[in-house]
């Protein structure tokens, strides 16, 4: 009957113990998922007001709870091209295109970047790309055009 009585304070002492590392773990990941989201618009927030650096901070914090999240790499592009950092803006980027290939926003910014810096071949393979995807800026397909016909090489308009 004792040892009957151990096992049964000891079965209770257990309960009581994984009751509490249930709450503790319900509380830090309740607290967590907060964070995730409250990342992003606080991230939006500093970006609406130009304050580049603090929403910066606020959209990487994101990605670290939601790494496929790509609104929060569009994001980081549009500020490194604020920031006319060329290099980041294009990681960026192609880091949304990985999460979301039709994604026409980004595929917009990279065509305007690769315009800018003469990449005719990237350019052009990115155009067709955008011209099969574009869903909210194909607004933006004659001036992407535009822009584009100033990069063609001589030869591959007399081949046109």
């Amino acid at each position: 009957m004792h040892n009957a009585i151990l096992i049964n304070n000891l079965i209770m002492r257990n309960i009581h113990f994984f009751i509490k590392v249930l709450i503790v773990y319900l509380f830090i990941t309740s607290n967590s998922l907060g964070a995730k989201s409250d990342s992003f618009s606080k991230g939006i927030e500093h970006f609406n007001k130009k304050e580049f650096d603090k929403s910066k901070i606020f959209f990487e914090r994101d990605i670290v709870f939601n790494p496929k999240n790509e609104k929060s790499y569009l994001y980081l592009a549009k500020i490194f091209f604020e920031e006319k950092n060329n290099l980041e803006e294009e990681i960026n980027l192609n880091n949304v295109l990985l999460i979301n290939p039709n994604n026409d926003e980004a595929i917009y910014m990279l065509i305007n970047l690769k315009i800018e810096q003469s990449d005719y071949e990237k350019a052009k393979e990115l155009i067709e790309r955008f011209s099969l995807v574009c869903n909210l800026f194909c607004s933006k397909k004659n001036e992407i055009n535009k822009k584009f016909e100033k990069l063609i090489p001589e030869n591959e308009k007399n081949n046109n």
